[in-house]
């Protein structure tokens, strides 16, 4: 879950593609028993879940909210079987701490993004999520604006770092057919600090994969910043100093790459 990219949602009551989510090329796939699936179908999809799981599947599983009639329920019944829960309406720190599993915190409320610290901080965080449609509803903007959403992203971001927890997963991007858009909010996400992205569609996970991917002008730097830096004494790169925290920065993004670095 902490280096996943991408973490792929799949609707509880569709148990037929369970095993096609698993196949995506996702870092992860999510069993959704909230949003996905409607107040009649809970308990029919909580079964396909722990059915698939119990059979071998591997997922995590976003869980019905904590003050929902659901909740209960999908904890006593995944438990043990899930990756991860995912937490939607993250807002209070007793509420991850009862679950005796890692946890995603989904923080999609104004409360949330205020509590994302304290939420963070709870022992079992692998780290949180950002719920950028609920959000929005709530704060009455459009999802869809970078603008609008800044500060939420930000905090979230920060709040992750200031919990020592790894960094968040963006939200979803709903529009479907253009891969503009999704390139577009991916990397504006990975501009804030973010190194994930929750994702709807299949199709979306190479894109979002391709778009999570320093460039080469950047994998190019950090290798040249390594090299300076491993020949110890003072080193200058493009012009500009290697200190430590540079050194840090050309690790990471070589990290993000997949490549091997030195320490």
């Amino acid at each position: 879950m902490i280096p996943a990219r991408t973490l792929l949602f799949v609707p509880g009551d569709r148990p037929d593609r369970f095993a096609k989510a698993a196949a995506s090329g996702a870092d992860g796939v999510i069993i959704d028993l909230e949003d996905a699936v409607a107040p009649a179908g809970k308990d029919t999809a909580r079964d396909h879940a722990r059915r698939w799981l119990a059979a071998g599947g591997t997922a995590l599983v976003r869980v019905n909210a904590a003050d929902t009639p659901w909740h209960a329920a999908d904890v006593a019944a995944l438990t043990g079987l899930a990756t991860a829960f995912v937490l939607p309406k993250a807002e209070r720190p007793e509420d991850v701490e009862r679950l005796d599993v890692p946890v995603i915190p989904l923080v999609e409320t104004a409360v949330g993004v205020a509590a994302a610290r304290e939420v963070c901080s709870v022992p079992g965080v692998a780290r949180p999520a950002f719920g950028s449609i609920d959000l929005a509803v709530e704060l009455g903007v459009d999802p869809d604006s970078h603008t609008a959403l800044l500060h939420a992203r930000s905090a979230l971001v920060l709040a992750a770092a200031a919990a020592g927890c790894a960094p968040p997963l963006d939200g979803v991007t709903t529009a479907l057919d253009d891969p503009d858009a999704l390139r577009r909010d991916t990397e504006h996400a990975v501009e804030l600090g973010f190194t994930g992205k929750l994702c709807v569609h299949p199709r979306q996970v190479d894109p979002v994969h391709a778009a999570l991917r320093p460039s080469d002008a950047e994998l190019d730097w950090a290798r040249r910043v390594l090299a300076a830096g491993s020949a110890g004494g003072a080193a200058a790169v493009d012009g500009r100093m290697v200190d430590r925290p540079v050194l840090l920065r050309a690790r990471s993004l070589l990290r993000r790459a997949g490549e091997p670095h030195p320490r």
